[in-house]
């Protein structure tokens, strides 16, 4: 067991002051028993309120209120609608290292990648692949499936019917090697059009190496892209200076905007999408784009791309949180903690009488005895803040009884059936004695339901 006093690390700890930033439920409010703040380890799924942002959407509404159309021009906290993208485009481009011309604040995660595979997916009838992970997110897995069906005049029933490479980790193994991914992209060489990967896989936690996957890419002439669903806000991420060609995120994970909040995309600049584009008013000329032209004159860069004005009230809650993150030290001041406080949690569950290994699994699914084991990879520069585990036996249902017990513990956590729990403590608002309990309620909960069924 680790020596180490998470009272102590939380005492130095230099962003213990923004845990109070956020809005932390309450056991009772989440399912639990007591009234206490929950252990909120689901930042990878949705994150917390920042207190702020409920000033701002409170101050949003007055001026709804009280100046309504006259909002988008005159506002009286220097925030007018019609620029609200503005507002944290300086933000985000630092958090995603690039260049502010490349990013755009718009739409949702899937129609930004449909528009950016509009835009890049230009398949000939020698170009045509695409290469994914097999257990991507699957609204990217049934989003990219769709577009070679695009391209019926150019592509074969067959080549469509073959034109997704799904990426598969080795037998026995959740995830992926760089050398492998590698390896694919040489083998299938000058077949393929696009590389479309997770920044951090959604499922395992694993953080891919993107310099060296994007390099290969380049150089059998495929476009590169990346989901940053996961990564943004969780891991630093230098978008240009790796070559990255598109990407997308959202922002209501790790950037804590809210549920459903307004996502956005990165295009490198100067990439070539052929002529092809889903033109929207949004990315006409800022100078002429209310007077209405019919003539479509697109904003240089990646603005160029937006479609409809970006939801006010689902951008306010950004501002709020990118300010404590400008507060914070950016992102390399979260890498800091998050490799502290995600490492403090491995090793905890390492040390746990119910961990298992990955040898050893087949056994206990045998045998039926109860345990957990972790998917995401060991080493720290593989992952962001999550930890996936998976509960064992597997396919017993045995997960779901091990969660609801943990939930009316306090620990909130995120399921993923059939058998995993995601734990992603955050730190902005995570505590290392947060990590200590969640662990001590998992191994108490394990036990209850060891003990339920007389194991």
């Amino acid at each position: 067991m680790t020596t180490l006093d998470p009272h102590r690390l939380d005492a130095e700890d230099p962003l213990k002051w923004a845990r109070d930033e956020f809005e932390i439920p309450l056991r009772s409010d989440s399912g639990g028993e007591g009234q206490d703040d929950v252990v909120y380890l689901c930042g990878n799924s949705l994150g917390l309120l920042p207190k702020r942002a409920r000033t701002l959407m409170i101050e949003e509404i007055d001026v709804w209120s009280k100046r309504a159309v006259y909002g988008h021009f005159a506002h009286p906290h220097n925030r007018p609608w019609k620029n609200i993208d503005e507002c944290v485009v300086p933000g985000l481009a630092k958090v995603v290292g690039a260049k502010e011309s490349e990013i755009a604040h718009t739409s949702t995660l899937t129609s930004n990648i449909h528009s950016l595979f509009v835009s890049f997916y230009r398949p000939t009838k020698t170009r045509w692949r695409i290469l994914i992970e097999k257990g991507a997110f699957p609204s990217d897995w049934y989003a990219i499936h769709s577009h070679p069906k695009l391209h019926e005049d150019i592509l074969s029933p067959e080549q469509i019917d073959n034109a997704v490479v799904a990426l598969t980790p080795r037998d026995g193994e959740e995830t992926l090697h760089t050398e492998d991914i590698l390896a694919s992209i040489q083998k299938y060489g000058d077949e393929i059009a696009v590389v479309w990967l997770s920044g951090v896989q959604y499922y395992t936690g694993q953080y891919f190496d993107v310099p060296p996957i994007c390099k290969k890419s380049h150089e059998v002439g495929a476009y590169f892209g990346l989901d940053l669903a996961h990564a943004v806000g969780n891991v630093p991420l230098e978008l240009s200076n790796w070559g990255v060609d598109f990407a997308a995120w959202c922002t209501y994970k790790y950037l804590n905007s809210g549920p459903g909040a307004v996502a956005g995309y990165y295009i490198k600049d100067g990439l070539n999408d052929g002529g092809r584009r889903l033109a929207g008013w949004w990315g006409q000329n800022r100078e002429t784009r209310f007077q209405m032209s019919p003539v479509f004159d697109p904003i240089p860069g990646a603005a160029g791309y937006q479609h409809s004005n970006p939801p006010v009230f689902s951008s306010i809650p950004l501002i709020a949180h990118l300010d404590i993150l400008e507060r914070a030290g950016g992102m390399e001041a979260l890498r800091q903690k998050s490799l502290q406080l995600t490492g403090y949690l491995w090793e905890l569950l390492t040390a746990s009488s119910f961990y298992v290994s990955t040898s050893e699994t087949e056994t206990i699914n045998k045998s039926g005895q109860i345990g957990f084991r972790i998917l995401t990879p060991s080493s720290p520069s593989a992952r962001g803040c999550q930890l996936s585990i998976m509960i064992l036996p597997q396919g017993s249902h045995t997960m779901e009884k091990v969660f609801d017990h943990m939930v009316k513990r306090g620990v909130v956590g995120d399921e993923r059936r059939p058998d995993v729990i995601r734990l992603s403590p955050v730190p902005l608002y995570n505590r290392f004695v947060d990590v200590q309990t969640a662990v001590k309620v998992l191994e108490a909960s394990l036990q209850a339901v060891k003990d339920e069924h007389g194991i």
